[in-house]
């Protein structure tokens, strides 16, 4: 179904392999999303089972978001390595890493578990990136960012709802468990049908090819404030509604689902709408879109219609923004696309580490309202910096 939905998304103007098999690369990236995404909603229920406290599990998420300092690192490997290998070594390194983390008799080596999920499944994404870069056009990039992206709204919409339920059910160990099963079965087409042959770069190619250069840092920092927006909410909406409403573990696979409902809202219509609108415009509208959504549920956290409204809105700036700058950051170092992605993915996983114990502990101190509040400070931030790379591109 899938695969016949994207098809028709796609005409001939597009790569027979991008064709072929953006269904089963968004399927896989859609469980590997699901196992990462799964347990900053349930982080209150996994502290209770390890008898620590919220901000005690927010260092562990800390921990695991620092493996981003090596996103560049791997965007270099995977740059050396086939498209195929590199997704297919992101999601057996995931499959362990789930493991791990299902296994942990302590928060330390739940720590260790999730560190691996997320340094692994960085493999799989820069190895994504690098695929459709290769493959489709800068003009045409947008769609088949925006069309692969759905994997990050579906794996909170699907994967994690599921395992939601099935950790209500019962526990979130088991949760975990459902997710390596799927990680197994969508590892094998992947390996059978991606094209496993070598890059193909193109000479004379001018600039460094490690590093980014000039403006583009603008695009690296935008990429750190708008994963800062997320984590900050991400983090601590759970607990909110655990605390506030009595939210169990059903209702919040229930919340779950309706925010990847959004997301995948956003994905689609940034696949439909950021390259005519423009890339740059396009992430400054998601990011803007946050600010309001964070001051509304920061004066009606109370409120459990306005703060769910606030919490969708929310999210829905920030999928679209991010969905809208993966195409550009594709760009930013020439002929080496891992390399560029990985720049940015790294950004984005240190904004992620610092606000996973900053959102917590303001959480612990202060409510959602102060998170939710740092997250509307950082998307104004992320617009003002990808204005700045914007207006700098055009005195060029």
């Amino acid at each position: 179904m899938l695969a016949r939905i994207f098809n028709r998304l796609l005409d001939d103007s597009f790569e027979p392999e991008i064709r072929r098999n953006i269904s089963i690369v968004t399927l896989g990236r859609l469980v590997a999303n699901a196992c990462y995404r799964f347990a900053p909603p349930f982080l209150a229920i996994i502290a209770k089972d390890f008898n620590v406290s919220l901000s005690d599990i927010g260092v562990a998420l800390f921990v695991s978001e620092l493996s981003g300092f090596a996103s560049p690192f791997a965007g270099r490997v995977v740059d050396r390595l086939t498209h195929r290998n590199a997704m297919v070594i992101g999601l057996v390194g995931t499959l362990l890493g789930c493991t791990v983390a299902a296994a942990a008799p302590n928060v330390v080596w739940f720590a260790v578990g999730v560190t691996v999920l997320a340094l692994t499944k960085q493999s799989f994404d820069l190895g994504l990136g690098a695929w459709i870069a290769d493959h489709v056009p800068y003009q045409q990039r947008g769609r088949i960012v925006g069309l692969t992206e759905t994997s990050w709204a579906l794996g909170l919409l699907i994967g994690v709802s599921l395992m939601g339920l099935i950790t209500a059910a019962t526990n979130w160990r088991i949760g975990y468990l459902f997710g390596i099963i799927c990680l197994a079965l969508v590892t094998a087409p992947i390996a059978k049908h991606v094209n496993s042959e070598p890059r193909v770069v193109t000479p004379h190619v001018q600039g460094d090819k490690t590093r980014v250069q000039g403006r583009g840092w603008l695009v690296v920092v935008t990429m750190f404030c708008i994963m800062s927006c997320a984590q900050s909410l991400f983090v601590t909406f759970g607990a909110w509604l655990q605390d506030q409403f009595g939210f169990g573990a059903a209702r919040l696979a229930a919340v779950g689902f309706a925010l990847g409902a959004v997301e995948l809202f956003a994905s689609l219509n940034s696949a439909h709408r950021t390259d005519g609108w423009g890339k740059e415009r396009s992430i400054a509208g998601g990011a803007l879109l946050i600010v309001p959504a964070g001051i509304l549920l920061a004066v009606a956290s109370t409120n459990i219609v306005l703060g769910l409204i606030a919490v969708g809105v929310y999210y829905l700036g920030f999928e679209f923004a991010v969905v809208s700058l993966l195409p550009i950051a594709t760009q930013l170092v020439p002929n080496s696309p891992g390399m560029g992605l990985g720049w940015v993915l790294g950004a984005g996983t240190l904004g992620r580490a610092i606000i996973a114990i900053v959102g917590t502990r303001a959480y612990e101190k202060y409510g959602v309202d102060v998170p939710a509040l740092i997250g509307s400070g950082f998307g104004v931030l992320a617009a003002l910096s990808i204005l700045a790379y914007k207006k700098l591109g055009e005195t060029h």
